[in-house]
């Protein structure tokens, strides 16, 4: 699953196996001067050695190895004396080990770009894919479990997924020489000891088995709660006006106190490797020693007392590598458990899709026509918008009125395909949008919504977003028109002024202005007003009003109504009830059939 992340950084693996191979090789020939350093040091050798030629076939290769080496410094002990070669032999040792230490530290530091780089390739992957995802599978989603798979479950990936890379390229050399040596100095003392090694690695295995499945559920307790973090930010006026401030804290503390039980069981499952591996690999050098210790004292042993020094500090040094294996299998599944979740997101197929060869569409010249149109949500429960016919010519004004859930803002978000229709067509010019480039589609579009979207960065970026190489007098013009230049040059930093998260520090009205001047510089033919403005006040429903009706001067304008009194002027209006179209006319008109618009009419009257 992750491998696929891995390929740009292939080379950083060849550097590092290069590494773990030469650190594993010099450590074995440092650990073997401990032989002649011990020979030496107690006098145990009384044995003369001769030259054996290389290709002499009478002995072994093994045994010309060590007897070469043998006669080399027995020989050097008679021109130099042992002192001499006692100190030549630590310094080799000592070198050895810095060449050891310094290529394991290279193994190491080669892997950090690696691990870095899938974990920014991760995060990015998943970003881009919320980019393309539609807008229908975010009404499924909790934003903060979103936030959480980004942020924490990619966080796990990197912590036991990528941090363990190195233990399983190094760790696997490190025991394949460390074995080649212990077999190479006596196979039968290795033959014992390999009968215990899968004894160690079943019980390791039982204790990390539900490994997985306890990390899951951890991560899910942990979406949880982010989503009610990002609710609790959302909603801090609602829950101080309510009173709610213990309800909420309440609320928190048994979403995170669910997460503390469940990361108990993972983190003491996951304490229980180094403890453990350290038992069983302390219980398998007794054994050796035991058993080889006996061969020794009864002279059956096939090496000498200095050789099994060696050879057990060779076992010793293969448990280590083994230990931080047993590590990486307690650290994987939980890294896997937080794959899964982000896989959930990069799998998720995105139902808007693209015709593979789609149509040009740079312009708006004729009209929109919505032919039978129906739709309903994923879940199938209720149509929201039963078969529409509507047809919208280039220059006028359409508004769309009806009460909450009349399938108002749905119709208009089909035109852009935030959602894709179930039954019928909307035509562009005569063309099925399903079949045009939806890049094209949506540049001719500009949306100014009831809650204006805007994002944490500076008035200028805010109206220039989603213009390439927007010029500072482009944006003033469009502000101007927006009404919206007097009040951002009383800024201390005028267009640079960051605006704050959601543009908090504007007043609803300024937000709104901001929201149009953008639309005005993309210049759109197409104008999609979601009621613009009902959340503001008499005053700045008046300045926003008089900007919105420059802004759809000759262009087409389909808008949204909450306020019957902003659209009276609409070249035609349409009234929807439950997904229908139930009436259609200019306000004169629709005042005199004295049906539902009338009494929508009315009811605002009277308010």
């Amino acid at each position: 699953m992750i491998k696929r992340y891995v390929a740009p950084y292939k080379k950083y693996l060849g550097e590092s196996v290069l590494m773990n191979v030469l650190s594993a090789v010099f450590n074995i020939f440092s650990f073997t001067l401990i032989i002649p350093i011990l020979k030496i040091l107690f006098n145990l050798d009384s044995s003369v050695y001769s030259f054996i030629a290389w290709n002499d076939a009478s002995a072994s290769f093994k045994d010309k190895v060590l007897n070469n080496l043998y006669w080399f410094v027995s020989q050097s002990i008679i021109d130099f004396g042992a002192g001499t070669v006692l100190l030549v032999l630590c310094l080799i040792l000592s070198f050895m080990t810095l060449l050891k230490t310094a290529c394991y530290f290279g193994s190491s530091a080669v892997m950090i770009p690696l691990r870095t780089g899938i974990v920014k390739d991760l995060r990015m992957q998943v970003y881009d894919k919320v980019l393309t995802l539609p807008l229908g599978f975010f009404s499924q989603e909790k934003k903060g479990d979103i936030i959480a798979r980004i942020s924490g479950d990619v966080s796990e990936v990197e912590n036991s997924i990528t941090s363990t890379l190195d233990m399983l390229i190094k760790n696997p050399i490190l025991i394949v020489f460390y074995f080649g040596t212990l077999i190479f100095i006596s196979w039968q003392l290795t033959l014992f000891t390999i009968v215990f090694a899968p004894i160690m690695l079943w019980i390791m295995g039982r204790i990390g088995r539900r490994l997985k499945e306890r990390s899951l559920e951890a991560q899910v307790l942990w979406s949880d709660t982010m989503s009610q973090v990002e609710e609790t930010l959302g909603g801090l006026r609602v829950i101080k006006a309510f009173l709610a401030e213990k309800k909420m804290s309440e609320r928190f503390d048994r979403v995170t106190g669910k997460m503390r039980d469940k990361n108990i069981k993972v983190a003491t499952r996951q304490a229980l490797a180094h403890p453990v591996s350290e038992f069983l690999g302390t219980m398998m050098i007794a054994i050796v020693l035991w058993f080889g210790g006996i061969l020794i004292l009864n002279e059956h042993a096939p090496i000498d007392a200095p050789t099994f020094i060696y050879y057990l500090v060779i076992l010793y040094s293969v448990i280590q590598p083994i230990k931080e294996l047993s590590k990486a299998a307690y650290g994987i599944p939980k890294g896997m458990a937080s794959m899964e979740r982000i896989n959930r997101i990069l799998e998720t197929e995105n139902n808007i899709k693209e015709c593979a060869e789609p149509e040009s569409l740079d312009s708006f010249n004729d009209c929109i026509e919505f032919k039978n149109v129906s739709f309903h949500y994923e879940d199938g429960c209720k149509t929201v918008v039963d078969n529409v016919n509507l047809k919208i010519h280039k220059g006028q004004t359409i508004a769309i009125v009806g009460a909450s859930g009349a399938g108002k803002s749905t119709l208009v978000d089909l035109i852009p395909r935030f959602f894709d229709v179930n039954e019928g067509s909307i035509t562009i010019d005569g063309k099925d949008i399903r079949k045009v480039s939806i890049h094209d589609l949506r540049s001719i579009m500009g949306n100014v919504n009831q809650d204006p979207i805007l994002f944490n960065d500076s008035i200028f970026n805010n109206i220039a977003f989603g213009v390439e190489n927007a010029t500072m007098e482009e944006v003033i013009e469009a502000a101007k028109i927006a009404n919206a230049h007097e009040f951002i040059v009383e800024k201390e930093q005028g267009y640079d002024t960051n605006i704050g998260d959601r543009g908090v520090k504007l007043s609803g009205g300024q937000r709104q202005r901001i929201s149009i001047a953008r639309a005005i510089l993309k210049n759109p033919p197409i104008l999609i007003l979601d009621e613009a403005t009902a959340a503001l006040d008499t005053e700045s429903e008046r300045i926003v009003q008089e900007a919105l009706e420059r802004l759809m001067s000759s262009r087409t304008t389909i808008a949204i109504a909450h306020r019957l009194s902003t659209i009276r002027n609409a070249d035609e209006i349409i009234v929807m009830d439950e997904g229908r179209i139930v009436e259609r006319g200019k306000h004169a008109e629709l005042i005199e059939k004295n049906g539902y618009y009338k009494k929508l009419n009315d009811m605002q009257s009277l308010a």
